[in-house]
């Protein structure tokens, strides 16, 4: 098995959270590679080491904040998929792909499905950030990763990124598939699925330990404060 389409699953509901918990995923990406393309290893990085291998653990995922640029972006990613079939083509939605080739599952959460070959991923973006997206005739480097990562996953051809800000001219560019990219994030996944194990092993043994003073607990409800993140 490969590239799984998980077509059942609706973006944002908890059977979506429980196909994605300790699932590294292409919105994430940009936490492991840097934009030089080495394997990064910082403070950012190793968090998320812990925040995925808590979920495996727990089998949970905690709540997130939504705030009010997220809120924006569902209705404006509605718009934006709709503009775009008038303009181009039938869009499908699905709600996550899977691929486990690497030796351990990578995600992407697809904005939409282009016949057999294409993707779209909307982004809802403040309108001076769209004026100058327009001006520069490029996709910002700050969502490269994760377009990249959504290509390597889904094992398709082409993905159109669409960058949108109600009132302003939508925009769509097309990117391809760059080998070099896509390499040094296998590199970096790889790496990082490394440490995930390599703290499970610890946290095992700790556990394990005749020293140890470690006690289950039950889960209380949720919290109201919740940290803001990124399920893309």
């Amino acid at each position: 098995m490969t590239v799984t389409y998980h077509t059942d699953l609706d973006q944002g509901t908890d059977e979506w959270l429980a196909a994605r918990m300790g699932v590294l995923t292409a919105s994430e990406v940009k936490l492991i590679l840097t934009p030089t393309l080495k394997i990064a290893n910082n403070d950012k990085t190793r968090a998320h080491v812990y925040e995925l291998l808590a979920q495996r653990i727990n089998k949970y995922v905690e709540p997130h904040f939504i705030g009010d640029d997220m809120l924006r972006g569902y209705d404006d990613e509605i718009l934006a998929r709709a503009k775009y079939e008038e303009a181009n083509d039938p869009v499908t939605e699905c709600g996550f792909i899977t691929n486990d080739k690497f030796g351990f599952t990578m995600g992407y959460s697809p904005d939409g499905l282009v016949g057999d070959d294409g993707l779209i991923e909307c982004k809802s973006r403040r309108q001076k950030f769209q004026v100058e997206t327009i001006c520069d005739d490029a996709v910002p480097d700050e969502y490269m990763m994760q377009l990249q990562t959504g290509l390597l996953i889904t094992e398709r051809k082409w993905i159109d990124f669409i960058s949108y800000s109600g009132g302003m001219h939508m925009w769509v560019k097309r990117v391809y598939p760059d080998p070099v990219i896509q390499v040094a994030i296998i590199d970096a996944a790889t790496a990082f699925e490394e440490s995930i194990q390599s703290r499970l092993k610890a946290y095992t043994d700790t556990l394990a330990h005749a020293d140890t003073r470690a006690y289950p607990t039950e889960r209380a409800a949720e919290a109201d404060m919740m940290t803001e993140g990124d399920y893309t």
